[in-house]
C-alpha cells in the first residue's frame, strides 16, 4: 500500500511539473549521474524540442525538403521572383501615327497587313495584353529586331537573352514551341546567326494568325476603332 502511494504522488508531480524528490529526501532535479534510464527517456524529448541557439536545424526535416514555404524569407521570395523577370529590356512601343480608317479596314482584310503595320502591331499587342499572351508578340518583335543586327557579338549576346527569355521552359514567357524546332535551336545556340529563330518565329507567327488574330477582329479593343474611326469620317 506504501509503495502504491508513492508511485501515485510521483505521477501527480510530474503531471504539474514539479521533479520527484531524490532518494536523500532532496526534491530538487536529479543529478545526470543519478538519474534513472526511465527519468532519461522521459525528459530527453523536451530536451530535443528546445536546441541551444547555437545549434544548426536539421536541413534533412519534412518542413526543409517538402515544404520549403518557412524556411524561404520574403528578401528570398523577391530574389526568385526577380530571376524569373525578363532578361530582355522591355520591348518598347512602336511610334507611329495614329491609324486612319482606312489602314483599320485593312487589318481585318489579313493578318499579315496587321502585322506589317506599326500601327496594327501596337493594338494586336494591346490585345495580347489582356489574354495573358503578349510574349508571343514580344517574341516576334525580338526576333524581327535580332535580324537586323550585324555584330557578331551583340548577335550572341541577344540571341542568348531570346532563350532565356522565351525559348527556356524555365522562363515564365516561355512560348509554345514543338520539339523539333526546340532541338534545332538547341544546336544553333553554339554558333547563333540572325536567323536562329526563323522556324520558332514562324511558328509563333502561325499560332497568333490562326489563333489570337480572329478573336482580335471581335473584340472591344478593334471594335472601338472602328466605332471611332466611323465617328471620325462622318464628322470630317
Amino acid at each position: 500500500m506504501h509503495v502504491s502511494r508513492q508511485l501515485t504522488s510521483l505521477r501527480i508531480l510530474r503531471l504539474v511539473g514539479c521533479p520527484p524528490p531524490s532518494h536523500d529526501g532532496h526534491s530538487g532535479p536529479v543529478p545526470a549521474d543519478r538519474e534513472s534510464p526511465m527519468t532519461r527517456s522521459e525528459t530527453s524529448p523536451s530536451r530535443a524540442q528546445h536546441p541551444s541557439p547555437t545549434q544548426k536545424p536539421n536541413t534533412c526535416c519534412f518542413c526543409w525538403c517538402c515544404c520549403c514555404s518557412c524556411s524561404w524569407s520574403e528578401d528570398d521570395k523577391r530574389g526568385r521572383r526577380k530571376a524569373q523577370e525578363t532578361k530582355l529590356e522591355p520591348f518598347p512601343w512602336e511610334t507611329c501615327p495614329k491609324p486612319t480608317m482606312e489602314e483599320i479596314k485593312q487589318w481585318a482584310q489579313s493578318f499579315d497587313k496587321l502585322m506589317k503595320n506599326p500601327g496594327g502591331r501596337n493594338k494586336f499587342r494591346e490585345f495580347l495584353r489582356t489574354e495573358y499572351s503578349e510574349e508571343n508578340m514580344l517574341f516576334w518583335l525580338a526576333c524581327e529586331d535580332l535580324k537586323n543586327e550585324i555584330n557578331k557579338s551583340a548577335i550572341e549576346e541577344k540571341a542568348r537573352l531570346i532563350y532565356e527569355d522565351y525559348i527556356s521552359i524555365l522562363s515564365p514567357k516561355e512560348v509554345s514551341l514543338d520539339s523539333r524546332v526546340r532541338e534545332v535551336i538547341n544546336r544553333r545556340m553554339q554558333d547563333p546567326t540572325p536567323h536562329i529563330f526563323e522556324d520558332a518565329q514562324l511558328q509563333i507567327y502561325t499560332l497568333m494568325h490562326r489563333d489570337s488574330y480572329p478573336r482580335f477582329l471581335n473584340s472591344s479593343v478593334y471594335r472601338s476603332l472602328v466605332q471611332g474611326g466611323s465617328r471620325s469620317s462622318s464628322e470630317s
